[in-house]
């Protein structure tokens, strides 16, 4: 604190230059040596704002600009660490001390005053401004790192999230362009229909867990080239389950949504998906939307047991499944913004075959 007094920034504010001259002596003789002395008070702004002060010493009575207009000036700053300003005038009225306090004055001293006594008001005032103004720079520090750990931890959490992500796609005949073409599409129709910015970056990094339960699937049934028989298709169904279970117990935004995506992106609007037969609204949206982006992008993408339909009959699928499979707002949302969705499927295309 010592030494932040020494280095601290002092303005004098008169019109009188044999004034600032006596007050730079006072000053300079209780180690003050950072002091700039204004006499026009127009330019108090501009230099204040150029190098914040830690204390202001103002006359009231000047040409130009009193120091209650110098006062409303500093004050429109909302600036939240404001020193302290100390008037310093000739004008002795009760009046004019209780305006100057209601204007922002934290002292005032009428002329003449003493030299000694100013030079302690001027000590403590300073010393309560450099604690607060450490205490502020402090809070501010901390604030930072919370901001700097909590974005650390979020990018972490991310990554794991993404990691699992492409764990399920070794498992599977699926692709990762597969999953980057339906979480953009998922996203794109999560804005659509009304969610927020985080939401949206939220779907977007969920929706690639919709099948990580895949991973606690048998490679018997996962990967068998034929149909499923019923007691193989039982086990395959499993899988929206597994997934819940693997995701479940995190109180993150991004892990709730992943776990409710891979537990219900095979629900249908109707109540005939699986694994727990929820019907409209009691699926979650984001499972709902999931189910969408996902479905159109398998469909439209080869596979080596399937050909990719063409984009019109991907279209009329969703149209005769639209209040069946898919919720109508949905499908409506879906085609309407079509165009978008093609885009994002071109955008991740799947890589040309090796030569």
């Amino acid at each position: 604190m010592s030494l932040m007094m020494q280095h601290a920034r002092l303005m004098l504010v008169d019109d009188e230059p044999a004034n600032l001259r006596l007050l730079q002596r006072m000053l300079a003789s209780h180690g003050y040596t950072n002091v700039e002395a204004i006499q026009d008070p127009r330019e108090v702004l501009p230099r204040y704002r150029a190098q914040r002060p830690d204390l202001i010493l103002l006359d009231l009575n000047m040409p130009h600009l009193s120091g209650f207009e110098v006062m409303a000036q500093l004050r429109a700053l909302a600036d939240p660490l404001l020193p302290p300003i100390v008037v310093l005038t000739a004008q002795p009225g009760r009046d004019f001390l209780l305006r100057a306090l209601d204007a922002g004055a934290r002292d005032y001293l009428t002329k003449p005053f003493d030299l000694n006594e100013l030079a302690m008001r001027v000590r403590n005032l300073l010393q309560a401004h450099l604690a607060h103004r450490l205490l502020h720079d402090q809070a501010a520090t901390l604030e930072a790192l919370v901001r700097e750990r909590t974005e650390e931890v979020r990018r972490t959490r991310l990554q794991v999230v993404q990691r699992l992500g492409r764990a399920a796609e070794y498992r599977d005949e699926e692709t990762g362009h597969h999953i980057l073409r339906m979480s953009h599409m998922a996203a794109h129709l999560a804005r659509t229909v009304g969610w927020d910015d985080a939401a949206v970056e939220l779907m977007l990094h969920a929706a690639p867990m919709h099948d990580i339960g895949k991973i606690g699937i048998p490679d018997a049934v996962l990967l068998k080239p034929g149909r499923f028989e019923p007691h193989e298709w039982e086990i395959m169904k499993t899988h929206a389950t597994i997934g819940a279970q693997l995701l479940d117990g995190d109180d993150s935004d991004l892990l709730r949504m992943a776990r409710d995506i891979a537990w219900t992106h095979h629900e249908k609007w109707d109540g005939s998906g699986y694994p727990r037969g929820l019907a409209g609204e009691d699926i979650p949206e984001a499972g709902r939307i999931v189910a969408l982006a996902d479905v159109f992008d398998a469909l439209t993408s080869a596979r080596p047991y399937k050909r990719a339909w063409p984009v019109e009959e991907a279209v009329a699928l969703l149209r005769e499944q639209r209040g069946r499979h898919f919720e109508p707002r949905l499908v409506d949302a879906f085609l309407d913004e079509l165009p978008a969705m093609l885009a994002i499927r071109a955008r991740w295309a799947e890589p040309a075959p090796a030569a």
